[in-house]
């Protein structure tokens, strides 16, 4: 593990997808070939590295964000989203080239689940990256492979961490570049070949080792409303998450990958991390809309306190 010199002094880069989020929020999922009306919309922006950026940005995060959207109007509100939490958005590109990404989501109250239909250009991508400052930090997501690789090679002392959501060949490349690979449940269970029974330690072990084979770095197996998976001291455990009623678990990973970030940022206690993240990305939950749901600093240590 790599200990940073001074937390409150460091620069966060973050890395990745950037998107604006319809959501519909119904008491259940409707049934197809049906007409719904609804009286309900949240929308803001959306997108794994560009979350956390957010989450960053509204705990007082030295936060800069980079990555494409489309000089359009849901370009410029997640511009101005940012800008609103102090994300430095000097390397956001507004192109003309493309328009911006959107997801349309459903958000099913009853149990906190959520339909994602995401739109992007199959050729959207940064047209290049020439940062004028070191980052200590860098969050990816694996949207912009190229430059990823670019920044991850010219800055090889910054502490590097990836969201790793899909198992595509190129995010599972660059997992295996980074300091700490922080990956859904779906992505370790496709790489390692072994799926998780809750009621067979055993399968939570042999994935966990398989993974540490394949990567060689710390990893963390998000596992939604179970917590998650990681190693402390040669143990293979589970850090529990806390108990929350449910309305949309949109975000809620990018949510934990920038509650995961600023706790890395601080130097905070590896299982003290953890924790924070779970907590954070479980609050995340009770909110309808993914960065609607960041909650403030403030607001997670109290939360953290009464669980703690």
């Amino acid at each position: 593990m790599i200990i940073l010199n001074c937390g409150d002094n460091m620069k966060i880069l973050c890395l990745g997808h950037a998107a604006y989020d319809i959501t519909v929020p119904l008491d259940e999922y409707p049934d197809e070939n049906t007409k719904n009306r609804v009286d309900t919309r949240v929308e803001c922006g959306g997108g794994p590295a560009s979350n956390a950026a957010y989450l960053l940005g509204k705990w007082g995060m030295d936060v800069y964000f980079a990555g494409v959207v489309g000089n359009d109007e849901y370009g410029r509100i997640i511009k101005q989203e940012f800008e609103s939490v102090n994300v430095n958005t000097e390397y956001l590109e507004l192109s003309s080239k493309y328009r911006t990404t959107s997801s349309f989501i459903v958000a099913n109250k009853s149990n906190g689940s959520r339909t994602i239909l995401t739109y992007r250009s199959k050729e959207m991508k940064m047209s290049g990256l020439n940062l004028n400052f070191s980052p200590d930090v860098i969050l990816i997501d694996g949207q912009e492979y190229d430059i990823s690789k670019q920044v991850l090679s010219e800055y090889p002392n910054a502490i590097s961490i990836i969201d790793a959501g899909r198992p595509t060949p190129k995010i599972i490349e660059l997992s295996k570049m980074v300091n700490y690979l922080v990956c859904s449940k779906e992505f370790a269970e496709e790489v390692s070949g072994i799926a998780i029974d809750y009621n067979d330690n055993q399968t939570l072990i042999d994935l966990y080792s398989k993974m540490k084979q394949i990567f060689k770095n710390t990893i963390v197996v998000t596992l939604e409303k179970k917590g998650c998976l990681y190693e402390f001291d040669g143990q293979i455990k589970i850090m529990p998450s806390i108990k929350v009623k449910a309305v949309d678990s949109t975000g809620a990973g990018d949510i934990f990958h920038g509650a995961f970030t600023y706790g890395i940022v601080k130097q905070l206690a590896f299982e003290k991390i953890l924790k924070i993240s779970n907590v954070t990305g479980a609050l995340s939950v009770t909110k309808i809309g993914g960065r609607n749901s960041v909650f403030s600093l403030k607001e997670m240590k109290e939360a953290y306190n009464e669980f703690e």
